[in-house]
């Protein structure tokens, strides 16, 4: 007989927050994961060195603080983040005197000011944005791309930045090297070519979260986030099994709702056989994007870059040039491997000393976490290029390594099953797929199947640590299947 009860397959951030807003209520829920321990994209672990704590995947986390689920549940009362003055910095060539690295303050005024000719300009792109930020996060995240936004205006400065910057008129504004290259170090998350629609819009949110509440850092690293979930949801009578993979739907026949935060692909090869046709195929177009090939480091001391003021940016984007970074980006879409490739850094350890408590022969051990864009399904080992790139604006960084580990695309997605040839985005990130993420639907989130339910990142709004897919498929269940509404998430509630 099936009971009243829900099931959520996967345990990462938004199969967590499916869960959590279930449990709260009053649904009886059990959270199946295949892995040994929770957190998906949210997972820390001690990677290279005993002691020295590195995130597997995420790190840093622009939306923690900013997004709805993460503002209703209270995340930054059940947990400590650190906000850094700088969100993140993108190094040019030149030396410490020449001030080259363009920083993004959360402080837009004193990011512009350090800028030179480009500094009103840049400020020009932001300050709308920030002043309508409200209706900027809603239009970008606030779920189905078809509905009516609740702020037009912001949708529409939105827009107009995202053709900007998206098409071969992104230099329009600018005249010199630093600020269009801060721009696109941010679009470059995305991975995908650059001008291109969807990495500007990517990028324009992610910056003025930047220029708001800041690049947050969690302290003890990115599983802090999930286990802040996880509390939640065992307080309120939720049960969490690891270790426990689904292979196939019938095995939930106990429950009456089933989420699955898996990606579209995983949704069809566990529930294709409840799935109508036209469902199934419209997930066999669910296209995947590019992957990452991730590269930690234990260093014996910080990074010793030639412009100094980048230690203070917990976020560093390594590509060069605004045209050296799309040219990278280019490769990769091409399925090559790039020579001076793009590379994104996170130097936590100096806003959150959890991460390495140890020393060794009286040196402090500093984590480094990075990772490069590959061709998806690559198995190349793209340590070489990676501190190529790191030594191009730290010299002397090489001779501070002590231990270093590669994880390339093709073992991402052994991984996580989630990530599709390395692609932790969950599907490749376009503009036609962000509006058929996986299906045009008001409720992308629904599946035509009774009471089974996607809330993954193949889902709106996409990739990122905010719950928001799990959230909304959560409510919607609570609509659909129970006629419940959404209940209070925070610490009072």
């Amino acid at each position: 007989m099936t009971s009243a009860g829900a099931v959520v397959v996967g345990a990462g951030p938004n199969g967590l927050a499916a869960a959590v807003t279930l449990a709260r209520a009053g649904i009886p829920v059990t959270v199946y994961e295949a892995a040994e321990t929770i957190g998906g994209g949210t997972r820390t672990q001690q990677l290279v060195r005993p002691g020295v704590l590195h995130d597997v995947c995420s790190a840093i986390h622009p939306m923690a603080l900013a997004t709805g689920f993460f503002r209703a549940f209270e995340l930054e009362r059940r947990m400590r983040f650190v906000v850094p003055e700088a969100s993140y910095a993108n190094p040019l060539d030149g030396t410490a005197g020449d001030h080259r690295a363009a920083i993004a303050y959360r402080d837009l005024e004193r990011t512009a000011a350090e800028l030179g000719r480009d500094g009103a300009a840049y400020a020009g792109l932001y300050r709308p944005l920030l002043r309508r930020l409200e209706g900027v996060i809603d239009f970008a995240l606030g779920g189905s791309m078809l509905r009516w936004p609740s702020d037009p205006l912001a949708a529409i400065l939105t827009g107009l930045r995202t053709l900007e910057q998206g098409t071969p008129l992104w230099n329009a504004r600018f005249s010199e090297q630093a600020a269009p290259a801060l721009v696109s170090g941010v679009a470059a998350h995305s991975i995908g070519r650059m001008p291109g629609l969807a990495s500007a819009g990517v990028g324009l949110v992610l910056g003025a979260l930047g220029h708001a509440s800041g690049w947050p850092v969690p302290v003890g690293g990115s599983r802090a986030i999930t286990d802040a979930l996880a509390a939640d949801l065992l307080a309120h009578g939720g049960r969490i099994e690891t270790s426990h993979p689904v292979s196939d739907v019938r095995e939930l026949d106990a429950y009456r709702v089933k989420l699955f935060d898996t990606s579209a692909r995983g949704l069809m090869r566990i529930a294709g056989s409840a799935l109508p046709g036209r469902y199934r195929r419209a997930l066999g177009r669910f296209r995947y994007g590019d992957g990452a090939t991730k590269v930690d480091f234990v260093l014996d001391g910080p990074i010793p870059w030639a412009d100094q003021r980048v230690a203070g940016a917990p976020t560093v984007h390594l590509g060069g040039s605004r045209a050296e970074g799309a040219a990278a980006e280019r490769e990769v879409a091409r399925g090559r491997h790039p020579r001076q490739p793009y590379v994104l850094l996170a130097q936590t350890a100096a806003f959150d000393p959890e991460r390495a408590p140890v020393q060794e022969n009286g040196a402090e051990l500093t984590p480094i976490w990075s990772y490069t864009h590959v061709p998806k399904g690559s198995t190349v080992d793209m340590s070489h290029p990676v501190i190529a790139q790191i030594e191009r604006f730290a010299p002397g960084f090489r001779d501070r390594i002590l231990d270093v580990r590669v994880t390339t695309a093709a073992e991402f997605a052994g991984y996580n099953r989630n990530y599709i040839g390395g692609d932790f985005s969950a599907g490749a990130v376009t503009p036609w797929q962000l509006l058929a993420r996986p299906v045009v639907a008001r409720e992308p989130w629904r599946t035509p199947a009774a009471g089974i339910y996607l809330c993954s990142s193949s889902t709106p709004p996409g990739p990122g640590v905010h719950g928001l897919s799990g959230w909304y498929a959560a409510r919607a269940a609570l609509r659909h299947e129970y006629g419940l509404p959404a209940p209070g998430l925070g610490l009072d509630s």
